[in-house]
């Protein structure tokens, strides 16, 4: 207990009231619902970012050798900020539960239950006294390297460069040891997983063909997944009444080559080779860092063009998205370029009227890298026909840069740009209620959730307000949602790896009525009728995929 108690007595109270006071903002809701551990190990670090701010400006303080209060003054001024501070900490953590639940109602999801902030109070108490112990020990090193330091060179710059030592010290050690290592392994984890074959999955017949280019056992746990699920030729008959064709589906695993060049180009030959150029619909899909294709957004499409469509993919990591963004983010856009080149290259050379319409398609990373596979002076003189990309995550280039162009009045999360004859950007409840000029020869549609961490993440949240949490927002964001400096930086940081773990429709999960809704818009195929649409939508109404 004693030795409790000193250690309490050396923490500067600055720190602690900072501390506590980004403690009680983490509790308040953001994008998404949080499960107690996340919730607690996100309280924890916000003390602990909040007291290191704030040993930081006494820090500053002192060097200057600015006054300080002293004596009474100082204590009674410790007494009244750390009191007002518990008081503070206790009624959010009363009121935690309501705000937590307040997300929950609106995404569909049971309610928290009564151990909630016990939970999390414990976990946030673990989380920041660890913190607290490795920010110590950071200091004392610091100390003892700037004390040496000191030997030859004045007090304050010995301070100075003693910390700018020990910061690439840890830097290095931290990039070299932890980070690096943590990395490999995850990326020798995920590569097990992707070679792992369900149960059940055969190789469709275009493998057993002696001429075919790409190999199954090339082809990782994903992309089987894509290339022996969705609809057949008999399926799509039923459901239409009319005759149709067998769909083609192209898949370059991981495996089929190292270099990207020569991945896509097996794609491209194995699309030929199938009669995928003969086809009158042809979609360039980027699937997501693990190379999923999403089968809501992939399984609808052969119903609406009656099978006379090739869908083509190619696999450029094994990581999650989030991951991805993280390790190397520039992949997707490298492996869509790759890819699309290859085959817009051979597209552009076949006569105009005999050649398929062609369209592209990314889900979250994969919407990056689509995006950024072609740019609007290659297109000018021999234009793709559309593009549907889903949950453009925050790194995006072109997304962005429409959302800030967007037309004034319109929310960030749904925003017109221009008079929506080339870009519209839809939500889970569609397209806003607005007249729409008719569509031009090029057809681009954005879909996203306002709650999606993925796509509204940024680190300017740590010190500006961000325009999709003004007055008018998404119904699936709480009306508790606050914006405070730094912690909401944190909260939606927070919220990106759990940005799949709510309800479908919410968040970072897309349904399949979604991506129906967008894809009549950017296609418009023939001999189809909102009849049809509504019969597509019943059959996908029960359908639920989520990223693996």
């Amino acid at each position: 207990m004693k030795l409790l108690t000193d250690f309490l007595r050396t923490m500067p109270v600055t720190g602690l009231v900072i501390g506590l006071a980004l403690f009680c903002a983490s509790l308040t809701p953001s994008l998404l619902p949080r499960v107690p551990m996340v919730q607690g190990a996100l309280a924890g670090v916000a003390f602990g970012v909040g007291y290191g701010i704030g040993n930081m400006v006494l820090s500053v303080w002192r060097f200057f050798e600015l006054p300080l209060l002293a004596g009474t003054w100082r204590r009674r001024a410790a007494v009244s900020a750390l009191g007002a501070g518990s008081v503070v900490a206790a009624l959010t953590l009363s009121r935690m539960s309501e705000w937590q639940n307040s997300i929950r109602t609106l995404m569909e999801m049971p309610p928290v239950d009564s151990g909630y902030p016990f939970t999390v109070l414990g976990v946030a108490l673990l989380t920041g006294l660890v913190l607290l112990l490795i920010a110590r020990a950071v200091l004392r090193l610091g100390r003892a390297v700037s004390g040496w330091v000191n030997r030859i060179l004045p007090r304050r710059i010995s301070i100075g460069l003693g910390s700018i030592l020990v910061a690439i010290f840890l830097g290095s050690l931290f990039d070299g040891l932890v980070l690096r290592r943590a990395l490999a392994f995850m990326d020798r984890t995920f590569a097990e997983v992707d070679l792992i074959i369900d149960s059940g999955v055969k190789a469709p017949r275009e493998f057993s063909d002696p001429d075919a280019v790409l190999r199954w056992a090339d082809v990782g746990r994903n992309g089987k997944r894509f290339l022996t699920d969705g609809p057949n030729r008999a399926e799509i008959e039923a459901f239409t009444g009319r005759p149709a064709l067998q769909p083609i589906r192209v898949y370059a695993g991981l495996n089929t080559a190292e270099d990207l060049n020569e991945r896509a180009e097996a794609a491209v030959a194995e699309l030929k080779r199938q009669g995928g150029f003969d086809r009158s619909v042809l979609v360039v899909a980027s699937p997501t860092g693990t190379g999923w294709l999403d089968p809501g957004a992939v399984q609808p499409l052969p119903y609406l063009h009656d099978g006379d469509l090739a869908i083509v993919s190619m696999q450029y990591s094994y990581l999650p998205s989030w991951l991805t963004l993280m390790v190397d983010p520039s992949r997707s856009s490298q492996a869509s370029r790759a890819l699309f080149q290859a085959i817009f290259s051979h597209w552009r050379t076949l006569p105009k009227d005999q050649r398929p319409r062609l369209y592209l398609f990314g889900l979250s990373l994969g919407s990056l890298g689509s995006e950024a596979s072609t740019d609007l002076v290659e297109l000018l003189a021999d234009p793709i026909h559309g593009a549907f990309w889903a949950g453009p995550p925050f790194a995006s280039s072109g997304w962005p840069r429409l959302t800030r162009n967007r037309q004034v009045g319109s929310p960030e999360w749904q925003p017109l740009y221009r008079d929506g004859a080339m870009v519209r950007f839809m939500t889970q409840d569609g397209f806003t209620d607005v007249d729409f000029a008719d569509w031009g020869p090029l057809r681009i549609v954005y879909l996203q959730h306002a709650s999606d961490p993925m796509s509204f993440f940024s680190t300017s949240l740590a010190f500006t307000h961000p325009a999709w949490l003004g007055a008018e927002r998404g119904r699936d964001i709480s009306p508790y949602f606050r914006w405070f400096p730094v912690v909401t930086f944190l909260q939606v940081g927070f919220d990106i790896p759990m940005a799949t773990s709510v309800s479908q429709g919410y968040g970072h999960n897309f349904i399949p009525a979604e991506y129906i809704d967008g894809w009549i818009a950017v296609m418009e195929p023939k001999n189809w009728t909102e009849a049809d649409t509504a019969r597509l939508k019943e059959i996908f109404a029960d359908f639920s995929a989520s990223p693996i």
